[in-house]
């Protein structure tokens, strides 16, 4: 901001100048403007929390359970939003828990949780399978070969529809004929987007119960293999093998259920119970706002070498003019960005103040202090 200052100021100037000289007025002597001193680098840069982040789902189901709201205090772990079909994976992570929990508790190779465990998979895989044996797969292939030609006849009447209203689109907006098939149009486009849905309604009533079932085949398999190596006796190789399953099973977890990363505050909650999602809707945004960071955005290589950690910096809110923060380097990046002819660099500046009127995202100006 101020290292622009100067430029526009002089770019003003030549121009009142040139209109002055054009209309043989007296040049009038520009008035003094306030300069960044030479011991003193200025930039711009935007306002995080210390630690922030935007966490999304990995995988799609229909939200069953969101316990927080905007402004809720959690702890690193606190679930904050949960899927519906995150059952089976729950389960998977507790057999996993289970077969590492009796290596750690029990050297002498206690068979007995093991075999716990595998009863307990071979219980989620039997209600599983007689879901998906209950289920009539012909009669829903058959509604779903059906609905595929409904969307096939609604993709070609929305076509002959798109057509039509070409024919009358440069027509004025009142015509009856351009709204006739304005709304012909319209109206065979949400015909088409409801044989969509329903072809994916009826997909899911086969895919969501054979994938809970083949989860559950995966999970049984797995705990008996846990109890048959149990019965060596646990070691190292087991240990790490337990260990590595349960990795496994919390990180397919965390497709269907998000957890806190850290402890902060909820800032977001962008998801509601009963809505449909798929892989990467954003769900929920977490941040710790107990310390603020101030990240630059256009340092270029000149000023940047004269800059170093520990050194003192002047914070200004754009928003908050009126507000002066403290503020110390804590990090000067070793990669570059290229933005036009200029080759920027970021540096990290932790604010030493606090105030409630700060929010996540704002620009500030920061003045770097006793340059060298």
């Amino acid at each position: 901001m101020k290292k622009r200052l100067l430029t526009i100021i002089t770019l003003l100037t030549i121009f009142s100048l040139a209109l002055a000289a054009c209309g043989n007025q007296p040049v009038t002597t520009p008035v003094p403007t306030a300069s960044v001193s030479s011991n003193e680098v200025v930039a711009e840069g935007r306002l995080e929390p210390i630690h922030g982040a935007n966490l999304s789902f990995q995988a799609r189901g229909v939200v069953e359970e969101v316990p927080v709201n905007e402004g809720d205090s959690v702890k690193a772990g606190d679930v904050l939003v949960r899927l519906s079909n995150a059952g089976v994976a729950e389960a998977q992570v507790v057999t996993a828990q289970n077969a590492y929990d009796t290596l750690l508790r029990n050297e002498s190779g206690d068979r007995a949780k093991f075999w716990e465990a595998y009863m307990d998979a071979q219980i989620v895989r039997g209600k599983a399978e007689k879901k998906w044996d209950d289920l009539n797969v012909d009669n829903i292939e058959n509604t779903i070969d059906d609905r595929k030609a409904t969307v096939a006849d609604r993709q070609k009447d929305l076509k002959d529809k798109q057509e039509d209203f070409d024919k009358y689109k440069d027509l004025d907006k009142d015509n009856s004929n351009r709204k006739t098939a304005k709304d012909n149009l319209d109206q065979a486009q949400e015909n088409l987007n409801q044989a969509v849905r329903d072809l994916e309604e009826e997909t899911r009533k086969r895919d969501d119960v054979r994938a809970a079932y083949d989860a559950a085949l995966a999970a049984e398999a797995e705990a008996k293999h846990q109890y048959e190596i149990s019965l060596d006796g646990p070691n190292a190789d087991q240990l790490a093998l337990a260990k590595a399953n349960l990795d496994a099973a919390k990180d397919t977890l965390s497709n269907y259920v998000i957890t806190a990363p850290f402890a902060g505050v909820v800032a977001d909650v962008n998801v509601k119970v009963g809505e449909q999602v798929t892989a990467e809707t954003r769900a929920v945004s977490i941040a710790d706002f107990s310390q603020w960071i101030v990240k630059t955005t256009d340092l270029t290589e000149l000023e940047v070498v004269k800059l170093s950690p520990g050194q003192a910096v002047s914070l200004v809110p754009d928003a908050l003019p009126d507000l002066t923060l403290k503020g110390t380097v804590t990090e000067i990046s070793q990669a570059y960005t290229q933005q036009g002819g200029d080759i920027l660099y970021t540096v990290q500046i932790a604010v030493k103040d606090l105030d409630p009127r700060l929010k996540w995202g704002m620009t500030m100006e920061a003045t770097f202090q006793d340059v060298k």
